[in-house]
């Protein structure tokens, strides 16, 4: 779960993974087709994603806050163990840092030409 962010974006952003979602700002179910399902609710400046993998029957969650340009994030990984990092952005590049859910640490940048 090192990059977790960029998985969940991925999968709720891509055309590819075609998430359907339904709901308001504050609360929507998505599905992907694969048939998993996010539950994602808006409260201020705080996102809780909950996620169900159809296939395994395993389940996960993130919490992210943001607050000016740095985005809080934490969670508990498909196997229970949680993480944590944070990403920064400052003008066309994002700082990313953290723990990973194997007590791993991480830290990369990325820009619009890729991630290192």
């Amino acid at each position: 779960m090192k990059h977790v962010i960029p998985a969940i974006l991925t999968v709720l952003l891509s055309s590819q993974a075609s998430a359907a979602c339904f709901g308001g700002g504050s609360y929507q179910t998505c599905s992907d087709n694969s048939g998993n399902t996010y539950n994602v609710q808006r409260f201020g400046n705080t996102t809780n994603v909950q996620g169900f993998n159809s296939g395994t029957g395993s389940q996960w969650n993130q919490t992210s806050t943001n607050i000016g340009n740095t985005t809080f994030h934490n969670g508990t990984s498909a196997d229970g163990n949680s993480w944590n990092g944070t990403s920064t952005r400052i003008g066309n590049i994002t700082f990313h840092s953290g723990m990973d859910s194997k007590g791993n640490a991480y830290s990369k940048t990325c820009n619009q030409f890729g991630c290192f």
